[in-house]
């Protein structure tokens, strides 16, 4: 017999920090009740383009919910932050510092945690794809501020496409509602842009799966719990 339990977070003393990129995905699943997490707290988007500010936002997000929480979550990637000055500081190394119990998702990205390297293979059928979520192009304009047309040109045009992987029936409503944006865009690019649904699926079972993981679990029970911190 097909086994049709879905699988949620812990509903006690879990919380969530994340990159704000992901808000619309994670909004979703808290609204549909898989996500019933103590706190969700965001960081800014795309701060990957801004290791410090990422670093910054990252520390004080997770200062707000370490100790006060028996399971801090966080949903960012491991390629998503790296100090030059120094290779061993990276997404792990700064959540380390700030939440030593705190446990990421085991995704490389936002863009693997919304669909796994199987399925944008399937996706891409032999394109060579730039991958996008909703958060990007909701985003855009924030993401690539300090990027020039030459930067531009040198990363986008390696690829025949860009796709959008959109569990949350944005790309639609993004198009209906400013379609010269989303060409203005596709222009920037030079790339055509294209979506394809996806499950939210993976991004949840990410978040379980980290919540679940035996290291996690050495904040405060319940008995005592510190004043939350808002």
């Amino acid at each position: 017999m097909e086994n049709t339990e879905v699988r949620t977070l812990p509903v006690e003393d879990t919380s969530i920090v994340a990159c704000g990129t992901l808000r619309h995905e994670i909004d979703r699943l808290a609204a549909e009740g898989l996500l019933d997490a103590d706190r969700v707290l965001y960081t800014g988007p795309g701060l990957h383009e801004r290791p410090a500010e990422l670093e910054s936002q990252l520390m004080r997000q997770l200062g707000k919910v370490c100790g006060d929480s028996v399971r801090v979550v966080v949903a960012y990637g491991h390629k998503c932050f790296l100090d030059v000055g120094d290779p061993s500081r990276d997404t792990d190394a700064l959540i380390r510092q700030a939440c030593p119990y705190a446990v990421r998702a085991g995704a490389d990205n936002c863009v693997d945690m919304l669909a796994g390297r199987e399925e944008r293979d399937r996706l891409a059928a032999g394109a060579k794809v730039y991958w996008l979520t909703p958060g990007w192009l909701r985003h855009w304009d924030t993401i690539f501020k300090d990027w020039d047309a030459a930067k531009a040109n040198e990363t986008f045009p390696q690829h025949d496409k860009a796709i959008v992987l959109d569990g949350i029936g944005f790309f639609d409503r993004f198009l209906t509602a400013e379609p010269e944006r989303l060409l203005a865009i596709s222009d920037w690019m030079r790339l055509p842009i294209e979506a394809a649904p996806v499950s939210l699926d993976r991004l949840r079972d990410l978040l379980v799966e980290a919540a679940g993981r035996p290291d996690v679990g050495g904040g405060l029970g319940v008995s005592q719990r510190l004043p939350r911190r808002r």
